[in-house]
């Protein structure tokens, strides 16, 4: 199998994990909102194929947390919910991706934690962003529904709070030992492939 098929299949079996893990990750929930799982695959996919990989990876993220975890914010505005879903995945993987790039060369595991810590950053900066944006409004009443005078500290406490933490954890255990482990498996599947022993 030639580099570019290996690529293909390697990101075909990722945007599975993807669409999987979201689905799953929809009955996982911290507060108002679920975790999201599938920031993982997108830091894998950035680290063995590149930041267009984590771009394909992150709109796919997108457009199923649209398709199913969208429903509150998709009643208020749809494009503010198109606009805010795809972004947040979309900046997730390529900021990664490019995070990842940057520091590959000097070391790869500090590489990918630092990936592991700029995808969950941006995927809630953005969420954030675009709640301030697109649905403040309804917020705001949210807030005072809940005995919050300050909406912005109730987007924290409730829609980021346990979740961000638990994403970043997630991110930081699980991205480096899946990615050293396919460092592994590469390193020793070359050595089959020109003969060579370890």
């Amino acid at each position: 199998m030639n580099n570019k098929t290996k690529t293909l299949v390697g990101i075909g079996l990722l945007t599975a994990i993807v669409v999987v893990l979201q689905a799953l990750a929809i009955g996982i929930r911290f507060g108002l909102f679920n975790i999201t799982l599938v920031l993982v695959p997108i830091i894998v996919g950035v680290a063995l194929y590149g930041y267009w990989a984590g771009v394909w990876l992150g709109a796919v993220f997108g457009l199923v947390v649209l398709f199913t975890d969208a429903g509150v914010f998709l009643a208020i505005s749809i494009p503010g919910t198109i606009i805010t879903c795809l972004l947040k995945g979309i900046l997730a993987g390529l900021l990664a991706g490019l995070a990842y790039k940057a520091l590959e060369s000097k070391n790869t595991l500090i590489a990918v934690i630092v990936a592991g810590i700029v995808a969950p950053v941006v995927n809630t900066g953005v969420f954030l962003l675009g709640c301030r944006l697109f649905f403040f409004d309804t917020i705001k009443e949210w807030a005072a529904g809940a005995g919050f005078e300050n909406a912005g500290l109730y987007m924290i406490t409730a829609f980021v709070g346990l979740n961000f933490l638990v994403e970043l954890a997630i991110n930081l255990i699980l991205s480096t030992v899946i990615v050293r482990i396919i460092q592994i498996g590469r390193k020793s599947g070359a050595a089959v492939d020109t003969g060579k022993e370890d």
